[in-house]
């Protein structure tokens, strides 16, 4: 489980470089509980809404939301992170699993960590016609993307995954504002090259 992996990689390094993390950066590391609180995209927006913060995009947060939930949370709660579950199937891959009770959502997830998304994940779907089917919808031709179908059209286990943002978990745990702070070579839309 995600969690289990951030708290135990937040213990070893506090562990190991607590100290001088905090001399650095100013920043004291917590090791966080478990479980991480969870809401729902929905519920996600219905927050913001009572703090009346604005929403810029349906189905998605803005990293101004983004913050605003993180705050929302850490009052409530006490914690730094929080999980947002349920997004649109408009806002997500054709891959993405879509939840039995309302096929409109997707078993999807982002991970939080003091306002910043430090993670994506979700059940993929593994089942070939209902892939194809999602794909369609989403408007793609099959024949660029049919070695990724091929995988699934005799039988795939049930997955998923996420995939972890090291140079943003290396933000937030120096506590700087940019993440070009913590990246060895930083590629961007302006710099392609060392």
């Amino acid at each position: 489980e995600e969690s289990k992996i951030i708290q135990y990689i937040l213990k070893r390094i506090k562990e190991r470089y607590g100290k001088e993390i905090l001399a650095l950066y100013g920043r004291d590391l917590i090791v966080p509980a478990i479980p991480f609180p969870q809401v729902t995209m929905e519920q996600a927006k219905e927050i913001l809404k009572k703090l009346g913060i604005p929403s810029e995009k349906d189905g998605d947060l803005s990293p101004e939301e983004e913050r605003k939930l993180s705050e929302y949370i850490m009052e409530k709660e006490g914690h730094e992170f929080v999980f947002v579950t349920e997004y649109p199937v408009e806002v997500r891959p054709f891959y993405h699993m879509r939840l039995k009770q309302n096929p409109k959502l997707t078993k999807s997830f982002d991970l939080l960590w003091n306002g910043l998304e430090i993670t994506t994940g979700a059940q993929r779907e593994h089942r070939y016609d209902i892939l194809v089917t999602q794909a369609e919808e989403k408007g793609l031709r099959l024949e660029p993307i049919q070695f990724y179908l091929n995988f699934f059209k005799y039988g795939c286990p049930p997955h998923g995954g996420f995939g972890l943002g090291p140079s943003r978990m290396l933000m937030k745990m120096f506590n700087v504002g940019n993440v070009r702070e913590v990246t060895y070579l930083y590629r961007g839309v302006k710099r392609l090259e060392p």
